[in-house]
């Protein structure tokens, strides 16, 4: 019995033992439980809220966006009165009203200020609150009707300044080329100090006749074995560029002859300059163009038609130059024989058979004898073609519209270069070139084919004669282009600078200057007492 007695003690101490254990595991679940998921529920609680208030938010904003759209809100009309009000602002500001100006701008404060608050508090204009400053604006309104403050004023004002304006562009722009051709134009005063020395000692010094004598006679200058170039120039200083950058980059200096003409008042000054100065043994003549009795008005036609009176007029008479192209053509450089004498170089020079022309404002960085070399293929003129830019194409220089040019050429053939040429002589007497020059002289002698200058008669007269030559031996565009590739200058042949920015002007382009300076013979006594620099 006893044990009996002992054994449902332990029962029942077993029962209490087990119901603490699972009280105490449901307050630990219950702990865990509170810890990790109370705060989640009310973060999401806090979301919640949030979202509701950006909910208003952009309800609010919808709210007014959606008055904005209404024609009839109160929104709407301040909008549209503001837009309307700085329109008229500009117009009175335009009209020297700046008392008027001021009273839109405080009006137009006083609507963006209401429709500010408006957006800021939620709430929609009333047309209460609106009608007093709506009122306002619009008495502002009706005194800008009687001051002509309208659209169609506003717009014929627009378009008389507009009128006003180009005119005076156009002016400008005339008067800017007048400026730059005088510019280009006039010989600065230390050329004209060089010369004037150089033709003094022509005159006094005996022994400088006799040297010009022997040259004359040398058989150099007729030897075809030999190579030829032409320049044709008033400029000495130019000239000698021109002939010493070639020899000095010539391999073989001693086989180069170069031919100069120059004018009358020139002809002294390029003589005692050649003849006293070295150039590396290279054999240089300088002739006078006057001395050429064929070249007269019998046998010239742009010489026959400056005997005319009108011709003369339109070339010369500065009072009738009313526009920048005008002005550009009625050059009278362009009339100068030394310019057309290109067209006479079988007749300057009878005996050779080959030649390069070298305009007097292009410098030599290459040794150019290998432009002898060349195979013309049976064509009269070497020349660097130019039509890559759109620009240098036949109808850019010609009139099309004449049925003589419409006919004959195409409009879209490519334009070339003067100023670096191969000419072979022999070609050129074959074709009868210097024929077709007079032919397209004479039929443009009312000016309606081509304006002035020699390159639109050359592009007719080597017309299906000229052979394209890779475009390293002549780069053009130093005298009025800054932007040419460095690369492309430091490998072409010959540079140009084409343009009214000539080198040895101040107006030339620096970045390009140097390359005509280092060839310039800065020592010479002539040079320094003249300040040429």
């Amino acid at each position: 019995m006893n044990r009996r007695l002992g054994e449902g003690r332990r029962s029942h101490g077993r029962r209490r033992g087990s119901w603490v254990y699972w009280l105490l595991l449901a307050g630990i679940v219950s702990f865990v439980y509170v810890a990790l998921f109370a705060p989640r529920a009310q973060t999401q609680s806090h979301h919640h809220q949030d979202t509701n208030t950006e909910g208003l938010a952009y309800e609010a904003a919808g709210n007014m966006t959606g008055e904005m759209l209404s024609p009839s809100s109160a929104a709407r009309q301040l909008s549209d009165q503001i837009t309307m009000a700085k329109a008229l602002l500009v117009i009175a500001k335009e009209s020297n009203n700046f008392n008027f100006a001021w009273e839109l701008s405080a009006k137009i404060r006083t609507c963006q200020l209401l429709l500010s608050e408006s957006t800021a508090q939620g709430t929609t204009i009333s047309a209460k609150e609106a009608a007093p400053v709506i009122k306002e604006m619009s008495v502002l309104f009706s005194q800008a009707q009687d001051l002509h403050y309208d659209s169609a004023t506003m717009i014929m004002k627009l378009k008389a300044q507009i009128q006003g304006l180009e005119e005076r562009a156009n002016a400008a722009a005339v008067q800017s080329t007048v400026f730059g051709q005088l510019a280009a134009e006039a010989v600065p005063k230390s050329l004209h100090c060089l010369g004037m020395r150089l033709t003094m000692e022509w005159a006094m010094d005996v022994d400088l006749h006799k040297r010009v004598d022997q040259i004359q006679q040398s058989p150099k200058l007729t030897d075809n074995a030999l190579y030829h170039f032409c320049i044709f120039s008033d400029n000495v200083l130019a000239t000698s560029v021109v002939v010493n950058s070639t020899v000095c980059n010539s391999k073989q200096p001693r086989t180069l002859v170069f031919h100069i003409v120059t004018d009358h008042m020139n002809y002294g000054a390029m003589q005692t300059w050649f003849v006293g100065n070295n150039f590396r043994g290279a054999t240089i003549e300088v002739q006078n163009i006057d001395d050429y009795t064929w070249l007269n008005s019998s046998y010239v036609p742009v010489l026959k038609q400056l005997e005319d009176a009108e011709t003369r007029k339109f070339y010369f008479n500065g009072a009738t130059q009313t526009s920048k192209g005008a002005l550009k053509f009625r050059n009278p450089k362009y009339l100068s024989m030394l310019n057309h004498l290109r067209f006479y170089i079988p007749e300057v020079f009878p005996a050779l058979n080959k030649i390069v022309f070298l305009d007097d404002d292009v410098v030599v960085q290459q040794d150019l004898q290998e432009l002898f070399e060349i195979n013309l293929q049976g064509r009269v003129n070497g020349a660097v073609e130019t039509c890559r830019e759109s620009f240098h194409r036949f109808h850019k220089y010609l009139n099309f519209s004449h049925p003589k040019l419409n006919k004959a050429f195409d409009p879209e053939s490519c334009g070339w270069a003067f100023g670096m040429n191969v000419f072979d002589l022999l070609a050129w007497k074959r074709e009868n070139v210097t024929s077709r020059y007079h032919y397209w002289q004479e039929q443009n002698v009312d000016r309606t084919l081509w304006k002035l200058g020699t390159l639109p008669p050359g592009l007719l007269t080597f017309y299906g004669l000229v052979h394209a030559l890779d475009r390293r031996w002549h780069i053009l565009g130093l005298g009025y282009d800054p932007n040419i590739d460095t690369t492309v200058i430091e490998n072409g042949a010959v540079v140009h600078f084409n343009g009214n920015m000539k080198p040895w002007l101040k107006l030339a382009l620096s970045r390009y200057k140097s390359l005509w300076e280092q060839y310039v013979n800065y020592t010479h006594p002539y040079v320094q007492q003249c300040n040429i620099h």
